[in-house]
């Protein structure tokens, strides 16, 4: 998918354009205002963000359009084994007792040396954890059967058959070495892999979906389940892992034939599963600091986020080219101040009825509502405005939606400075003594205290800082061996690789990357092995292609963040030393490179064909494709999956830049604001949110123009991020030239603390030989048998001589 083709709908060729005469022009802009006024004034997206979409959704995005015809060879390779042992009657006609005798059946066929005949079983497997859909009438029925046959599947321990022989394809080396010596690789390369990766899959996600009807020998099950794949079972190490190492060995060029993209559904699913989502981490939070006992979290932000309201988008580019003219007409006016005082009286600060006023790049003048958001930007302040019933269109909560948090951190400074300036002398770290300050300074430090918030991570960072200070006497730390623990123990030492390999693959997946030579084929499990012939397969393959891409792009944004989120919950230097690992490898600058397309595009990408995805291709008869049905897609406002990525890419990089001065910079550097502000266009309320916090660290280095010719992303930063009491975030008032910005000190600081923690908690043999216990006792000593040298028993005699006999003894120095 082209991301740059998306605009030129809305404001025109610019060649069109400018071969228009002057009054032609203005005309062309209206009209073509009128056609692009639709965007700007369309309604919020119906966007729920959640874990994951519909399930239905998630196991259609399993397969590829070009794995369509192997649906019936499955149900082939079923059929003739079952009828060899069950006459003239259906899988769903069959009692409990046959349906498991059959299962235990097929699970030893996979028990034989020969590949055709275990590639058989193995589809007659996959297609039981389909659903036996050729019995079935109806989707509902199908995926009611789907999960009946999978849990039987669990319950006769294929999971365990099927992970040995994902590792004895995952080792084969004859097939990695085929492939790497092939000009082009295809679906017939990975068909082993896939039907595994397949029934793994459809186990984890089915098995994952909680359902009130299920019985509690089932959840008993999906309990037991989850444990497994969180625990080091197979192979000594989480599923996770063995999935990342699948990941790393096709990046590496060793095994270019691996299914990308089922590996990073399953490696997500697995995740997702053993960790939990994003309602458990905060029901974990709530947990961990009530354990610390600090006080409970001022909201729920799950539930703040979901209640919150788009803004506006800015306009398009044809209305700035009409303000630009309004702007050259007005000049011949007299501007009269008062009549910027009625239009603002008349109207609701919060309101927009014209989508063009929502356009920050615009003279002040031009929108009589920005400078009362921020006097002090004006030389004059202007008074109130004069209350007045609100407009049925207005739904902003009363107040902020956050309640405002202050660190310890910043308590200490403005202590320290308020103490500087009114006294003269600091007392470091007290925050207490305020005798000498003026009266509202006590009232300010009050208001400080009482919105104060101590986080999980600071906590976490006083106590390594202990146990640093005190090895011996600090104890032994009790670490809990839970899932995300052994997930992180699992993945430590190749960490860095890891991280290195998920970046390439999404840098190859991302819309605005360019097909080079050098790099990586994610392609492998889409292309067919018979390339199309005509234009109706071509743009067949072309959906399936882009389809392809954008599912790998949401599979590793949500694997990202699940981690950082579940990582900054156990420690905050296990989040810091995979953040830092995303950052050496370019991670900022590849997000940013992301989101430079025309994301509305993006976002309403139509790369689906709903005749062609599962269970609905199985169950109804596939119509007659055309080429107009392919183009015209679904009639979605948006695409959930693509809307998914998004967000999730702009939590990852709040995640990483959050507190970090180096980084925020690098946003700066990187030029992040333009980018950022053309995502703002995209109405939904979590995308926004995320935007204008990103927005909002670095405002104070784009500089006093930028503010003032964007005030109305400041107000809408003003209104929807959270606020620090004492944040000058939107003045600039930092002294920036005589600040010392070393931001190799920063992460190099950062990374000493994270080795600290790394070594001192799991890398026991480089333990520090200071404090190996010492023997005292005499008779141990001399009876411990010491490996002497050929040589120095050869010249044992000279040696007596030279060092005991002829050397004189102090007697009483030894005795002192």
């Amino acid at each position: 998918m082209d991301g740059g083709g998306g605009g030129v709908g809305l404001i025109g060729n610019n060649k069109q354009r400018a071969m228009l005469p002057n009054k032609s022009r203005g005309e062309f802009i209206r009209n073509q205002r009128k056609d692009s006024e639709g965007l700007s004034e369309s309604p919020d997206l119906e966007f729920e963000y959640a874990d994951t979409d519909k399930w239905a959704a998630e196991l259609s995005e399993l397969y590829s359009y070009t794995e369509g015809p192997e649906f019936l060879l499955n149900k082939k390779c079923f059929t003739e084994d079952f009828r060899t042992h069950v006459k003239d009657k259906k899988w769903t006609e069959l009692s409990a007792a046959e349906h498991r005798a059959h299962a235990m059946r097929l699970l030893d066929g996979l028990d034989v040396t020969a590949r055709e005949k275990r590639l058989k079983v193995a589809r007659a497997i996959l297609y039981m954890a389909q659903g036996t859909f050729g019995d079935c009438d109806s989707e509902a029925e199908v995926q009611q059967w789907m999960r009946y046959n999978i849990f039987l599947l669990l319950e006769v321990g294929t999971f365990s058959a099927l992970v040995e022989l994902l590792n004895m394809e995952i080792d084969n080396s004859a097939a990695c070495t085929s492939a790497v010596r092939k000009p082009a690789i295809s679906l017939a390369d990975s068909t082993d892999l896939r039907v595994l990766l397949n029934i793994m899959y459809l186990m984890v996600e089915t098995i994952r979906q909680e359902d009130l009807s299920d019985s509690p020998e089932w959840r008993a099950a999906q309990d037991t389940f989850r444990m497994e794949l969180g625990s080091p079972l197979y192979n000594n190490e989480p599923i996770s892992v063995m999935l990342f190492g699948m990941v790393t060995k096709f990046c590496s060029g060793h095994a270019p034939h691996f299914p990308m993209k089922k590996v990073l559904l399953l490696l997500w699913k697995t995740i997702l599963f053993t960790l939990g989502g994003f309602e458990q981490l905060q029901n974990i939070k709530v947990r961990k600091r009530d354990e610390l006992g600090l006080p409970p979290l001022p909201e729920d932000s799950i539930r703040v986020v979901r209640s919150m309201r788009a803004a506006s988008p800015p306009a398009s580019a044809s209305d700035l080219i009409e303000q630009q003219q309004k702007r050259a007409r007005r000049e011949h006016k007299a501007l009269i101040k008062q009549d910027n005082l009625d239009a603002f009286n008349e109207k609701d600060p919060y309101k927009t009825d014209d989508p063009r006023e929502d356009e920050d790049d615009s003279d002040d003048n031009d929108n009589p509502l920005e400078p009362e958001t921020f006097p002090l930007e004006r030389d004059e302040v202007m008074p109130p405005p004069i209350p007045h019933p609100p407009c049925e269109r207005v739904s902003f909560p009363k107040g902020l939606p956050w309640a405002p948090k202050v660190r310890e951190k910043d308590i200490e400074h403005f202590l320290e400075t308020s103490r500087s300036k009114f006294i003269g002398y600091t007392l470091g770290s007290d925050t207490d003594t305020v005798v000498g300050l003026p009266r509202p300074i006590h009232e300010s430090i009050r208001t400080l205290k009482q919105h104060k918030y101590v986080s999980i991570a600071e906590i976490q960072i006083a106590k390594e800082e202990e146990y640093q200070k005190t090895p011996l006497s600090g104890g032994e730390e009790e670490v809990e061996l839970n899932s995300i623990e052994l997930l992180y123990q699992g993945i430590l030492p190749s960490l860095p690789q890891y991280m290195i390999a998920l970046l390439k693959i999404l840098l190859a997946a991302a819309p605005t990357s360019k097909a080079k030579t050098d790099s990586i084929n994610i392609l492998a499990d889409v292309l067919p092995e018979e390339m199309p012939t005509t234009v109706l397969q071509s743009m067949k393959l072309g959906v399936d292609v882009n389809r392809h891409k954008e599912i790998i792009v949401k599979a590793i944004s949500a694997i990202l963040l699940l981690l950082l989120k579940h990582f900054k919950l156990n420690h905050i230097y296990q989040f810091e030393y995979m953040a830092q690992h995303l950052v050496f490898a370019n991670c900022i600058p590849l997000i940013l490179k992301f989101f430079n397309q025309n994301i509305m595009s993006y976002i309403t990408a139509k790369n689906s064909i709903s005749v062609l995805d599962f269970p609905q291709c199985v169950v109804h008869e596939l119509p007659e494709l055309t080429a107009e049905s392919l183009e015209a897609g679904d009639n979605n406002q948006f695409c959930w999956r693509n809307l998914f990525s998004c967000i999730n890419l702009l939590r990852i990089l709040n995640k990483l830049t959050k507190w970090k001065h180096s980084r925020t910079m690098m946003l700066v550097v990187f030029k992040s604001a333009p980018i950022l502000k053309r995502a703002l266009k995209v109405k939904q309320a979590m995308m926004q949110l995320y935007v204008l916090k990103l927005l909002k660290v670095q405002t104070k280095y784009l500089g006093r123009q930028w503010r003032k010719s964007n005030m109305k992303t400041m107000s809408a930063i003003y209104q929807k991020v959270r606020h620090r009491l004492n944040d000058d975030w939107a003045y600039g008032n930092a002294d920036l030239d005589a600040r010392p910005w070393d931001f190799q000190a920063e992460e190099c600081a950062l990374r000493a603390n994270i080795e600290r923690f790394n070594g001192r908690r799991y890398d026991k043999s480089q333990s520090n030989p200071d404090f190996v216990p010492v023997d005292n006792c005499l008779q141990s000593v001399l009876g411990q048998r010491v490996e002497l040298p050929e040589d120095f028993q050869m010249n044992y005699d000279l040696w007596l001589e030279r060092e005991v006999f002829s050397k004189p003894i102090c007697w009483e120095e030894l005795l002192q």
